[in-house]
């Protein structure tokens, strides 16, 4: 049976009635609506820019890599993005490439590989070599004394740079050491296969630095005990000087001592020629990539040298830095450790790589010998480039995208 509610409750319910009538219920209803389908509109509006411009990021400055791992990580990256936050760092991110890239095609007064002292980049190689250099050698066999006169430079052209020009010359005693190595044989200027020879550094000097000169007038003269003469060469490089040890290499001459008579005072004039590097050990490298946690894991396990007469207390050590997509990324360091004909690291450093598609990819190795009875606390060895470019990659390289997750070792050339 139902009962009737009570009076209180019937006269609750009469208050709460809207005190509207129906033309202008429908009207707030309408604009309710409104204002809902305007905000799903602005809503699919920022979804939309926000894909659109995620998609477009990479591919403004580089084209894409076909690459099918490459293509699931940048797929996989896409649909991670979701808000306005993200969408911003993908932008700036390109900006920087962009930027890095046509500032370092654009700052970069000389066209020659360089070298930092410290061991920085390198540039890209010289096309063209102007000017000669004259010199003098001398040996006294009586005292075992080789001593070198750095006289003038002449002729050095370089457009644009004519005020700004700063020369020095480095030069390097390198003595030759015949035994096997298992890098692959070298290629001679003539194309023919040459067996790889280890060269050690005896010596090193600089000259100091001429400003504003085409044709600086130095006058240096260095001297060293050298107790025989064979297979020894002299390599001097003329430099462009730069405050950031970025220095340019304009042009080289190399002197076989073996093969000159300088038991008196031998002035010679020389053009420069194109600058080449000299083997000076192998670095056996492992690489492992990990395309989950996006991490590159270098592991350096031997280095072979050639041993010079240094004090037992010298040490080697390792500097390994990654630059991805133009961006370069904090280098690491080893343990240093005794030096010896084989010195065994296997020390394994891990690299970040948060960014996909990897278009460049570069790897540099620098190995140092450090001594405390020297007047230099280290010394660069040599140095190793291997990675990837956009148009080719590094047989290690390829080895290791080809067995991901599995580490491969190879062995590499230590070059200076």
């Amino acid at each position: 049976m139902d009962y009737p509610a009570p009076e209180w409750l019937q006269s609750n319910a009469g208050e709460l009635r809207m005190p509207f009538s129906d033309p202008v219920k429908y009207c707030i209803l309408g604009v309710s609506v409104a204002l809902l389908l305007l905000a799903l509109s602005i809503l699919a509006w920022q979804i939309i820019r926000c894909c659109t411009e995620t998609h477009t990021a990479v591919p403004r400055h580089g084209a894409a890599i076909s690459d099918p791992l490459h293509s699931v990580e940048k797929t996989r990256t896409v649909g991670n993005c979701s808000g306005a936050p993200s969408t911003r760092t993908e932008n700036v991110n390109a900006e920087v490439r962009w930027l890095s890239r046509y500032l370092s095609q654009a700052s970069v007064p000389f066209s020659g590989s360089s070298k930092a002292d410290g061991g920085s980049g390198e540039q890209a190689d010289i096309k063209k070599v102007d000017g000669s250099l004259r010199f003098s050698i001398y040996y006294d066999q009586p005292q075992s004394q080789l001593v070198v006169t750095i006289l003038q430079v002449e002729g050095l052209l370089v457009p644009g740079q004519m005020c700004s020009l700063q020369p020095f010359v480095k030069l390097r005693v390198m003595g030759a050491s015949f035994e096997e190595v298992e890098v692959a044989h070298r290629t001679n200027e003539e194309g023919d296969r040459t067996a790889p020879v280890l060269w050690t550094v005896l010596q090193e000097w600089r000259t100091r630095i001429v400003k504003g000169s085409c044709n600086p007038l130095f006058g240096d003269q260095f001297s060293c005990i050298m107790q025989e003469l064979h297979h020894i060469n002299l390599r001097m490089e003329v430099r462009h000087f730069d405050k950031f040890s970025r220095h340019t290499v304009l042009g080289e001459v190399r002197v076989p001592l073996g093969q000159l008579n300088i038991s008196y005072p031998l002035e010679l004039q020389e053009d420069l020629k194109t600058p080449q590097k000299d083997l000076v050990g192998e670095v056996l490298l492992s690489l492992k990539f990990l395309p989950t946690s996006q991490r590159l894991e270098i592991g350096l396990l031997q280095v072979k040298t050639v041993l010079t007469e240094t004090g037992s207390d010298a040490a080697l050590y390792a500097r390994i830095s990654v630059q991805r997509n133009q961006c370069k990324l904090r280098y690491q360091k080893t343990c240093a450790v005794a030096c010896s004909l084989v010195t065994v690291f296997n020390e394994v450093l891990m690299f970040s790589l948060p960014e996909f598609p990897l278009e460049q990819c570069k790897i540099e190795v620098s190995v140092y010998e450090t001594c405390a009875t020297r007047k230099s606390p280290k010394r660069l060895i040599g140095q190793l480039t291997l990675g990837k470019e956009k148009s080719s990659e590094d047989e290690h390289w390829s080895s290791m995208m080809r067995s991901v997750r599995q580490p491969i070792a190879k062995w590499h050339g230590l070059l200076i």
